[in-house]
């Protein structure tokens, strides 16, 4: 008998072994195909970009292809189990082999190591941003029916589920586990994108001599490169991930900011207008930046544009402005609410970042001078 169950802890641990390999030539594949040279055009801002190696059948093949090799290895097992094999209807054997061997040693293991490893490219110092997503993605395929499949089908094949039930690792840890892993990669992909876009809005912003700048005529070109990476951003999320839940946007949401903001930045600067400025200020530094997002669309986008224009914000707090250099500010926050609002959640929080960018801006201007709403509609339209 003793020799009988050692064979079998050892067949498991090979399995196991054999299993942890398949996933990561799994994930090489992904990575491979994720790599691929890829066409993507833009036709004009907020347009969504053609051709994408990101797909749903990425994480698909990912997901049957780990399963299946699971139900494949369980099915090798079960020939320690024929009826007809004296040990295979001892107590002490189905305790050892079925439940610490095949379920926990080896199921469950697998699926520790599957949530270990997913988590794990949450460390990597340049991760791979869209492989981030289709992990996020597997582990919340995985949770919502893989798990509870494969823990089924062993309990089935392997009757363990009327042995020593209090012993055993629960459909429940499990998911929460692979939840929890599904979070964190989310999470991890919006800082990671969200700084990307930051460090190219700080860069243009500590490399531009404000105070001899030109009197502005057409939008900077890293806005229209930041809106690019958001169609793009939107695209890939978007194949993934359900689009989520917007508030009702107002039939003038392109134009609220810019005309509310000359109105109360006027070099004639109210009480009034500070005192709204203060609560604006309080309101914007009361957003949490890197909160965690949900599974969706809106949720991610949203994300990655408040870490995006809260960089924006305090870059401005450190620079000082001649009057056209305001200007300049100015149009460029008018072209990001054009076309920013669409990707929130609610359209309001981006109209509050941009509004306390353009304040910060006038406050740190020497001569705070704005440009006529309808000059800045006409530069944005054309640039």
């Amino acid at each position: 008998m003793e020799i009988v169950m050692r064979s079998a802890r050892r067949q498991c641990r090979a399995h196991l072994h054999s299993l942890k390999a398949q996933l990561t030539d799994s994930l090489s594949h992904v990575r491979q195909a994720l790599a691929a040279p890829r066409l993507l055009t833009h036709s004009a801002p907020g347009d969504t970009p053609v051709g994408s190696s990101l797909s749903t059948e990425l994480v698909t093949q990912l997901v049957l292809a780990n399963v299946e090799k699971v139900k494949g290895v369980l099915q090798d097992l079960l020939v320690f189990t024929q009826p007809d094999l004296a040990f295979a209807a001892k107590p002490k054997f189905l305790e050892a082999f079925c439940v610490d061997s095949v379920r926990e040693g080896l199921v469950v293991g697998f699926i520790h190591h599957l949530t270990a490893t997913a988590r794990s490219f949450c460390s990597h110092s340049v991760p791979s941003l869209p492989l981030l997503l289709v992990l996020s993605k597997t582990c919340l395929e995985f949770e919502a029916t893989n798990i509870q499949y494969l823990l089924g089908v062993t309990d089935e094949w392997f009757s363990t589920d009327t042995q020593l039930g209090a012993l055993l690792t629960t459909e429940q840890e499990m998911c929460a586990g692979m939840r929890l892993a599904a979070q964190e990669l989310l999470n991890h992909y919006v800082r990671m994108q969200g700084l990307a876009i930051s460090q190219m809005l700080r860069k243009s912003v500590e490399t531009r001599d404000w105070l001899h700048s030109l009197e502005p005529r057409t939008v900077r070109a890293v806005m229209k490169r930041v809106m690019e990476e958001m169609a793009t951003i939107d695209s890939q999320v978007g194949l993934l991930f359900e689009e989520g839940i917007q508030t009702e946007h107002s039939s003038d949401s392109s134009h609220k900011t810019q005309s509310r903001l000359h109105r109360s930045t006027a070099s004639n600067w109210s009480s009034h207008s500070l005192a709204a400025s203060h609560i604006h200020k309080l309101f914007s530094e009361r957003i949490e930046i890197f909160a965690s997002v949900q599974f969706s669309k809106v949720s991610i986008l949203t994300g990655v544009i408040k870490i995006s224009l809260k960089t924006l914000l305090e870059c401005i707090r450190l620079r000082t402005f001649s009057r056209y250099g305001l200007q300049q500010i100015q149009v460029d926050s008018h072209y990001l609410q054009l076309y920013l609002w669409r990707y929130v959640a609610d359209e309001n929080l981006v109209q509050l970042l941009l509004d306390e960018v353009l304040s910060s801006a006038v406050h740190r201007c020497l001569d705070p001078v704005l440009m006529e709403p309808s000059v800045v509609d006409i530069i944005c339209e054309r640039g």
